[in-house]
């Protein structure tokens, strides 16, 4: 390492990068960034599209946006991600003088600008909050070329001074065992209790469960959509509400209207994060059927409204969810398997306690004082 990482944290100048974002990214992007902010000397922030609303949020940074657009021909999402490489390192040059060190977040498989700070001798860590070898696996039928980005990543993980996961239980799941000397264990996450509480009992709630989050193939979502008639079956008085939005969506749609799930099932689009709250404390279970995942938001603020999580057992998952201690955990997101402990969950007899002790739980261990002592002994 080019300089000591020790300093990442305190009394040095940080420069975190970011791919340009959605609106969904920028919780975890302020609470990223407000951990550093805390410590550190100065916070430079390289983000784009809605990324920029960091900036508003936290006036003590400095840095820039860069809009980007997406695009649908192959040919130009390959060289509209070259350019935006090439801007974000633009910016890094920019900087050079003003920064002691890097945080690469939610910006993997950004080789150019990693490059970048490897030339100016700058200490690299990436801070994985995903992992795109894994997404891009559990897409089926995705052009080779379109892969380009997982390689760009695993590249990354050989250049970088050190990698931060949510869980040891990471490090096989997503193929790191060749870098376990620099890998350590932390989390950005900090969640608001003065909105995400309980605002209505578990036993006062109607009967229906929801799935929340990006209708892609890596969530699993088409698998959940597969499990209703399933599950109807058993629970006819059942209601099931699936909020959020994607690529996937006509596929979503298409099901539900040939299997005559219409009236049992409604699609909301996207929920904002302010209406979050409300949402998540109308819901008897929260089911999350995905491939693959590091530590999901919206699991923590399930469990801090009160509303009982089912969700397969990938990523840092396991680490927060013990069955039938926390909440509920799958082997796997086979349509089957997911109708099969929807049903067991709602069948729980202490559900309820289930309910009180994750809410204990996250109340206890994600807060912003635990995210800095984490983040810190990350870099010891």
């Amino acid at each position: 390492m080019t300089k000591n990482t020790n300093s990442l944290i305190s009394k040095s100048s940080i420069c975190i990068v970011t791919s340009p974002r959605t609106k969904a990214a920028i919780t975890p992007l302020s609470n990223f960034v407000d951990i550093f902010c805390s410590s550190s000397k100065q916070v430079y922030l390289i983000t784009g599209n809605d990324g920029a609303e960091v900036f508003k949020i936290n006036k003590n940074i400095r840095g820039t946006s860069i809009s980007h657009k997406a695009q649908e021909h192959v040919t130009s999402r390959i060289l509209n991600h070259i350019f935006l490489q090439l801007k974000i390192s633009y910016e890094i040059l920019k900087l050079n003088k003003n920064i002691d060190s890097s945080i690469f977040f939610m910006g993997e498989s950004l080789l150019l600008p990693v490059l970048t700070l490897k030339i100016l001798r700058k200490p690299i860590v990436l801070s994985l909050a995903a992992s795109y070898p894994k997404i891009i696996d559990s897409q089926k039928g995705l052009q080779s070329i379109l892969k380009l980005p997982k390689y760009l990543e695993i590249i990354n993980y050989m250049l970088a001074d050190r990698i931060v996961i949510y869980s040891s239980n990471l490090i096989k799941e997503w193929g790191l065992y060749r870098y376990q000397d620099k890998i350590r264990i932390s989390h950005e996450h900090i969640l608001d209790f003065n909105r995400f509480k309980l605002e209505k009992k578990y036993n006062e709630r109607e009967f229906v469960i929801g799935y929340i989050g990006r209708f892609s193939e890596e969530k699993g979502i088409i698998n959940f959509v597969k499990s209703i008639p399933e599950i109807l079956k058993k629970e006819p008085f059942l209601n099931i509400l699936i909020m959020g939005d994607g690529d996937l969506r006509g596929n979503v749609e298409k099901y539900i209207l040939e299997n005559g799930l219409e009236n049992k099932t409604k699609l909301t689009g996207w929920i904002s994060h302010e209406d979050l709250p409300r949402h998540l404390n109308s819901l008897k279970l929260l089911v999350m059927p995905s491939y693959t995942e590091g530590l999901p938001n919206i699991m923590l603020e399930a469990m801090a409204c009160g509303t009982p999580v089912l969700a397969a057992k990938v990523g840092a998952i396991p680490d927060i969810i013990k069955d039938t201690q926390t909440g509920f955990l799958m082997e796997d997101n086979s349509p089957e398997n997911i109708a099969k402990n929807v049903i067991r969950a709602l069948e729980y007899p202490y559900i309820g306690k289930i309910a009180e002790d994750a809410k204990s739980l996250v109340e206890s261990e994600f807060t912003y004082e635990v995210a800095i002592e984490k983040y810190s002994s990350a870099f010891d």
